[in-house]
C-alpha cells in the first residue's frame, strides 16, 4: 500500500481546447440557434485521412439526430445499457468493450455523462468527461454526426431506439483524441483508463492460474470495468471465425458463474459483442443454442440464459482461456489475483508530475525522471502498482506503432512490485479492431 507524501487535492475540470459548455449554450439559446463546433468541425478532417481513405468513403454528410429518420430522438431512453451501443465504421471494439462495461457501473458512469436532453435548453451542443494524464477533461462537441444514407457512418443507435447517447460520447472521443481514424485500431488499457482514472491489473489468459469466477466476481462487487480481447488470427484484421468469435476484438466481460452440469459443476463467463445485435456470437459450447443449456438443471437456467442475437453469449471458461489471450480489470482500487482474488482494504496514490531531470549517455541524448516514495505498510501480496503515462507523442511515432519507445525501472525493497502499463507505449499486445 503506498503512502501519500502530500495531502490529496481534488483536481479540477479542464476545459478541453478552453470550451466551456454553459457559456457556448446559454449563448446560441439568446441567439436562437444550434451550436456549431468550428474546432471540430462537419468536414473530412474530423474523420481523418485514414478512415476516409481504407473505407473509401465518399458523399459523407452531417446530420443532426432529429434530422435523422425514425422519429424524434432521445439522449437517453430509460437507462444507460450496453445493448445501446453498435459499432459502425470505424474499428474502435476497443473503445466501445471499454463503454460497455462503464454502462454496468452507475459510479463511473455519472462522471463521463452530464444530464442532457435533446428537449430542455436544447441547442445542439453535448458535453462528456474523460480521464487525461492525472485530471478530468470536459469535452464539448455540436450534435453532427457524419452520416451515409441517413445511416449512421459510425456508432449508430440501434434499431426503433434513437438514443443517441453511445453516437456522441464516441464523437467526443474522437474530438479529444484528434479524429474519428484516431479511434480506428486502439488498445483496451487506454479506454479503460480515460474512461474511469483506474488502475488496470492485466490477466494473460494463456498463463496465468486464475480462478475466473472468482475474479470476476470479486472485480465486479468492487465496481470494475472488466473487458477481455482475441488474438489476431490469419490476417492483421479483425474477422469472424467459423465458431463465432471475432480475432484481434474487444470484448466486454458481462459476468462468470459456476452452473451445474451433469453430475457436478461447470465454470462459464458471460461476453458482450461491440458488434451489437445480430452480430457474431459464440457457436460452441454454452452458446445460446447449445445442447448444454437443454441438459442442466440449474435452476438459475432461465434467469442466466437469454437466447437473443444482442451480441452477449456464455462460454466455459475453459474454451474461454483457450480461445482469448487477455482479460483487463480496471478498478480504482487495484485487485490482488496471486493471493485469493481478495481487494485492498486501503489504497493511498502518489502522482509524480513533469519532473524530468536531463542527462546523456553513451547512446546519445536521453530524458530521465527519478521518483522517490515510500511505502510504510507492507502487507501479503502486491504493494506497489506502478502506472506510467506519457502525455506528449514523439513527432516520430506512427498512431499504429504497437510499442512506445520508454523503458523503466522500479527499485524496491524488500517487497514485491508490480508494473502496470497505461497507455499504448507499453501494451504487449496488437492494436484492436
Amino acid at each position: 500500500m503506498a503512502y501519500y507524501q502530500e495531502p490529496s487535492v481534488e483536481t479540477s475540470i479542464i476545459k478541453f481546447k478552453d470550451q466551456d459548455f454553459t457559456t457556448l449554450r446559454d449563448h446560441c439559446l439568446s441567439m436562437g440557434r444550434t451550436f456549431k463546433d468550428e474546432t471540430f468541425p462537419a468536414a473530412d478532417s474530423s474523420i481523418g485521412q485514414k478512415l476516409l481513405q481504407e473505407k473509401r468513403l465518399s458523399n459523407v454528410i452531417w446530420k443532426r439526430p432529429q434530422d435523422l429518420p425514425g422519429g424524434p430522438p432521445h439522449f437517453i431512453l430509460d437507462d444507460i445499457s450496453r445493448f445501446d451501443i453498435q459499432q459502425g465504421g470505424a474499428a474502435d471494439c476497443w473503445f466501445l468493450a471499454a463503454l460497455g462495461s462503464l454502462t454496468q457501473n452507475p459510479q463511473y458512469r455519472q462522471k463521463i455523462l452530464m444530464v442532457q436532453s435533446f428537449s430542455h435548453q436544447y441547442a445542439g451542443i453535448f458535453r462528456f468527461r474523460f480521464w487525461q494524464c492525472g485530471q478530468w477533461v470536459e469535452v464539448v462537441i455540436d450534435d453532427r454526426l457524419p452520416v451515409q444514407g441517413d445511416k449512421c457512418l459510425f456508432v449508430r443507435p440501434r434499431h426503433q431506439n434513437q438514443e443517441f447517447w453511445p453516437c456522441l460520447l464516441e464523437k467526443a472521443y474522437a474530438k479529444l483524441l484528434g479524429s474519428y481514424s484516431d479511434l480506428h485500431y486502439g488498445f483496451l488499457e487506454d479506454a479503460l483508463v480515460d474512461l474511469t482514472g483506474g488502475v488496470i491489473t492485466n490477466i494473460h489468459l494463456h498463463s496465468s492460474p486464475v480462478d475466473l469466477v472468482k475474479a470476476v466476481k470479486t472485480a465486479t462487487k468492487a465496481g470494475s470495468l472488466i473487458t477481455c480481447a482475441t488474438p489476431s488470427g490469419p490476417t492483421d484484421t479483425a474477422q469472424a471465425m467459423e465458431n463465432g468469435l471475432v480475432s484481434l476484438h474487444a470484448y466486454t466481460v458481462t459476468g462468470a458463474e459456476q452452473i451445474q452440469y451433469r453430475r457436478g459443476w461447470e465454470e462459464i463467463i458471460s461476453l458482450w459483442n461491440p458488434w451489437g445485435w445480430g452480430e457474431a456470437e459464440w457457436r460452441g459450447r454454452w452458446s445460446d443454442g447449445s445442447q448444454e443449456w437443454e441438459e442442466t438443471c440449474d435452476p438459475r437456467k432461465s434467469q442466466l440464459h437469454k437466447k437473443r442475437e444482442d451480441g452477449e453469449f456464455w462460454m466455459s471458461c475453459q474454451d474461454f482461456q483457450q480461445k482469448f489471450i487477455a482479460m483487463f480489470i480496471c478498478s480504482e482500487i487495484p485487485i490482488t489475483l496471486d493471493h485469493g482474488n481478495t481487494l485492498h482494504e486501503g489504497w493511498s496514490q502518489i502522482m509524480f508530475r513533469k519532473q524530468v531531470i536531463l542527462g546523456n549517455t553513451a547512446g546519445g541524448p536521453r530524458n530521465d525522471a527519478q521518483f522517490n516514495f515510500s511505502v510504510q505498510e507492507p502487507m501479503e501480496g502486491t504493494n506497489v502498482v506502478v502506472c506510467v503515462t506519457v502525455a506528449v507523442t514523439p513527432s516520430n511515432l506512427k498512431a499504429e506503432d504497437a510499442k512506445f519507445p520508454l523503458d523503466f525501472q522500479v527499485i524496491l525493497h524488500p517487497i514485491d512490485v508490480v508494473s502496470c502499463p497505461s497507455k499504448k507505449h507499453l501494451s504487449a499486445h496488437p492494436s484492436l479492431r
